[in-house]
């Protein structure tokens, strides 16, 4: 028997066929639902793919909230189960890997977007506030990303002490200052200010140098070094 998602997708248009539309026009131009339901392949049980990727999104919120859920709470949507959580948790590391690769060859000044790509897929998944340091050398390249203040991002706990120490763990020449608001506006606020010049005051003291402070927001992901801000 054929599946129930290779009929509806030859019900349609040959050129809205998400496939063909990923191809055609690129992965941009596809939807949560077209990208999701690429990546499931086949539906189950009387319901198409784009079914089984509506409800899940529907469910979890979207992107971010089906990442976050714990695989046992996806295994148990129909049509799911351990290969096709185990596949979403793998294109996850393979992405990370990606990221993290391109880092390594130097090209995180040379390419705002990829900083951008790189902050959005670690921190955008958050429903609270996270502070991440990028720790790099003295030709870009990445050392180390860590997070490291959670919770509500203030004055009160953003410390340059343990910012300044992992600095000089990691041997450090740079660094790129970054955090979520999961508000979703990525409009900086006097908080996020004060905390970025304290650090760029710390940090001077042990030559590190502050390259910018980004902060990740729904669709957008601010840099205080463009609106001139540092």
């Amino acid at each position: 028997m054929k599946s129930t998602n290779t009929l509806s997708w030859r019900n349609l248009p040959f050129d809205e066929r998400p496939r063909e539309k990923l191809l055609n026009l690129g992965a941009q131009a596809l939807t949560d639902v077209e990208l999701l339901s690429i990546f499931l392949g086949t539906g189950h049980r009387g319901k198409t793919v784009q079914d089984i990727a509506r409800d899940l999104l529907d469910k979890f919120g979207g992107f971010r909230g089906l990442l976050e859920a714990k695989p046992k709470e996806i295994i148990d949507m129909p049509g799911m189960g351990i290969a096709k959580v185990a596949q979403i948790r793998a294109t996850l590391e393979l992405t990370d890997r990606y990221l993290q690769s391109v880092f390594d060859r130097g090209d995180a000044m040379t390419d705002p977007g990829i900083t951008r790509r790189f902050l959005k897929f670690k921190l955008g998944h958050y429903a609270r506030e996270v502070f991440a340091v990028m720790f790099l050398d003295n030709q870009h390249r990445l050392i180390s990303y860590e997070e490291l203040f959670f919770g509500t991002i203030d004055g009160a706990s953003v410390h340059p002490r343990e910012v300044i120490i992992r600095a000089l763990e990691n041997n450090a020449a740079a660094v790129i200052l970054a955090h979520n608001h999961p508000s979703g506006v990525a409009e900086p606020s006097q908080a996020d200010q004060r905390i970025t010049d304290r650090l760029i005051s710390a940090l001077q003291l042990v030559d590190v140098r502050v390259l910018d402070h980004m902060i990740v927001g729904e669709g957008e992901v601010l840099s205080f070094a463009e609106r001139g801000l540092l």
